[in-house]
């Protein structure tokens, strides 16, 4: 029952993040916040740092990313999401594992940001390795973390059956 419940809200999930309206109004000025909040934490260090949409650039040295769908952590928020909604628990508990995982995981996809930022101005080769492979396994492996923190932290289900009733394990 879990997967056919993860695998239709995994789809259902993407498919509205694809509709045209939705990167319109939610996922482009999502991704414009985090272009804003990447800007704003390295102007602590490095005041030419600037955001305009959803570019980060340097304006002393002309360095810029672009943080285009899939680099804003909206799948993998996804994929924790609908793993969270798949598994049996109490809303509440979705509610919360949901509140969490949104936040780790864009906490780390700053992370991955900023450091992309500087290490396209220091090795252009490095930046397509670590974008294209480190980082996206990073951002999976976060939400794959998560999921399993917030599993461990689920109170154990209690179930009835017959005349005794019985914790199971979680």
């Amino acid at each position: 029952m879990f997967f056919m419940v993860f695998a239709g809200v995994l789809l259902g999930l993407f498919a509205i993040e694809l509709l045209a309206p939705v990167q319109v109004w939610v996922i482009q000025p999502f991704t414009a916040a985090i272009a804003n909040i990447s800007a704003m934490l390295l102007q602590w260090f490095d005041s030419s740092v600037q955001a305009q949409g959803i570019v980060l650039w340097d304006q002393d040295t002309g360095a810029a990313v672009s943080i285009q769908p899939g680099c804003n952590g909206v799948e993998a928020m996804i994929v924790v999401f609908a793993a969270m909604i798949a598994t049996p628990s109490q809303w509440r508990y979705r509610w919360i594992g949901i509140g969490l995982a949104f936040i780790a995981i864009q906490i780390l996809n700053l992370i991955r940001i900023i450091s992309l930022f500087y290490l396209l101005q220091l090795d252009a080769d490095w930046f397509r390795w670590a974008h294209l492979y480190l980082w996206q396994a990073l951002i999976m492996l976060d939400a794959l973390i998560v999921y399993l923190l917030w599993l461990r932290a689920l109170p154990a289900v209690t179930t009835t059956a017959g005349q005794g009733s019985s914790v199971e394990p979680r």
